[in-house]
């Protein structure tokens, strides 16, 4: 059974507004109060009973002080209404006016430029910030990620563990604009791994602090540079924060003959081409392409890719030969448990958090070091998990990373399924320990799952389609099935020999 696409955005509206209400501990009674309205009204909009209105959306945003996210979801559910009863896509909204009490950093423009360099690459993010909020902002994260061959996560991964980015190449810098008068920020590392840093940027140097107070705007840039020995041939953007404007430009030498197109994802679809045209133009010995969107959705991620054909592509050598090993043989032979080891039938033991803790960091430490490994060998383009019965740990495990290798690995402990979609679909499924055959499997596109933070909280997550499918398929491993539990009868199983679809992701 489809969905349409205001059916969608509705179902996403109301994941959105459970995911932060549970997230604040409030139960549908408690938010129906601080909103105004009658508890059964919040439980039918949580419930896809009845649909948002903007009274609604911007209450329950103010209340949930959700960054912007609630309201957005609101706004894509009201553009797909308007548009189809016939009254067309409004015009962009004045900052101050559209966004709701409450809503934190607003991004009014990005334009983030990417120019091929003799060293190789050199990049330079400008954003317009907007503090709608109620509180002044200090800092502002940012990320720079490398991944030298997109479309062979194993010699990617093993060329930068070789060759690590660094924070010294990266030679990063940052300034805050206040109408022409440029004060440097300092930055403070966040995370730091082979192929990917994550920095605050500060609202202070060695002068003083400047934070951005409520109600005010400026203008941050931040430019660092990476060899094209590290440096792949794309370019990603991810939306973090409500955004009006979104530009991104290539600047690339004329003499290679660049070819670029572009991708794009987001939580409710799997990747597909840019919605907008880019456009190309010609100057100096440089050829310079533009895109732009406007009001991108959370949490979207758009990647610009390209091709010199004015050079030989990277040629990887051809492994020695030998005799054949079949897929599982690989998979066993890395230490995962394969079908038919009694580890997989059980039912996985709970954390007793935070007593466990400790116990809990060492088991998702495991599995994702283990998804590491695994990058060398195959190529997950639909995304892939681990849960811990797989490497015969009998605990409540399990940790996901999605398609977009830019994305946070999901880590979900003692986790249950608290709600799904009524709507399924069928697509082909792998295991990792049974990894010889592919078999088709009926999932539901949207589902709730309450697990524990390492405190021993508890929160719920929506999760929706490919994401669903994963989260569910090691929520089954941890409850003692595989996927073969789930299949109709009579289907039968895929040799991995004939599956055609390796390299592809899943289609909604």
């Amino acid at each position: 059974m489809t969905t349409s696409p205001i059916e969608r955005a509705a179902d996403s509206f109301a994941a959105e507004l459970a995911r932060h209400r549970t997230g604040r501990g409030l139960s549908k009674k408690q938010l129906a109060t601080l909103m105004g309205f009658d508890p059964s009204y919040v439980s039918h909009v949580e419930g896809r009973r009845h649909r948002p209105t903007e009274d609604f959306a911007r209450r329950a945003e103010a209340v949930l002080e959700a960054s912007g996210a609630i309201w957005q979801r609101f706004r894509e559910y009201d553009d797909l209404r308007h548009a189809r009863t016939g009254n067309g896509h409004r015009e962009l909204p004045v900052p101050g006016q559209w966004l709701p009490p409450g809503t934190g950093l607003v991004v009014e423009r990005e334009l983030a430029t990417l120019t091929h360099t003799d060293d190789g690459y050199r990049c330079v993010i400008s954003r317009e910030l907007y503090n709608a909020g109620t509180e002044p902002v200090s800092r502002y994260l940012v990320r720079v990620a490398v991944d030298r061959y997109p479309n062979d996560p194993g010699r990617s991964n093993r060329h930068h563990r070789e060759h690590p980015l660094t924070f010294a190449e990266l030679d990063l810098r940052a300034y805050r604009d206040d109408g022409g008068e440029r004060e440097p920020m300092h930055w403070r590392a966040k995370h730091d791994r082979d192929a990917f840093k994550e920095i605050w940027l500060l609202f202070e140097n060695g002068e003083g602090r400047f934070p951005l107070y409520p109600g005010d705007r400026v203008t941050i840039e931040y430019s660092y540079q990476v060899g094209r020995e590290k440096w792949g041939p794309w370019f990603q953007r991810a939306v973090r924060l409500p955004t009006r404007h979104l530009a991104v430009r290539l600047d690339l030498p004329a003499d290679l003959d660049p070819q670029v197109w572009g991708v794009q994802t987001s939580l409710s679809a799997e990747e597909g081409p840019l919605r907008t045209q880019i456009q190309r133009h010609d100057r100096g010995g440089r050829a310079i392409f533009d895109w732009a969107t406007d009001e991108p959705p959370l949490n979207a991620r758009y990647r610009l890719q390209w091709r010199f054909r004015g050079q030989p592509p990277d040629v990887e050598p051809e492994p020695a030969g030998g005799a054949r090993v079949r897929p599982s043989d690989r998979m066993r032979d890395i230490g995962i448990v394969q079908r038919g080891e009694d580890v997989l039938r059980q039912h996985a033991r709970q954390f007793d958090l935070p007593r466990d803790e400790r116990t809990a960091r060492s088991v998702v430490d495991r599995l994702a070091a283990m998804l590491d490994r695994l990058d060398e060998l195959h190529p997950f383009s639909k995304g892939v998990g681990i849960a811990a019965p797989q490497l015969g740990l009998g605990w409540a495990a399990a940790v996901i990373r999605p398609a977009d290798r830019a994305a946070e690995p999901v880590v979900l402990l003692n986790p249950r399924v608290v709600d799904t979609a009524h709507d399924t679909d069928e697509q082909y499924e792998g295991c990792l320990s049974f990894f010889d055959h592919r078999g088709l499997v009926p999932r539901p596109l949207r589902i709730d799952v309450e697990h524990a933070q390492w405190d021993g909280s508890r929160i719920i997550t929506s999760f929706e389609y490919a994401m669903a499918r994963l989260v569910v398929h090691e929520i089954d491993h941890l409850e003692g099935r595989l996927y073969v539990d789930r299949m109709a009868p009579g289907v039968p199983l895929v040799p991995v020999e004939e599956y055609r679809e390796t390299g592809n992701p899943w289609r909604y």
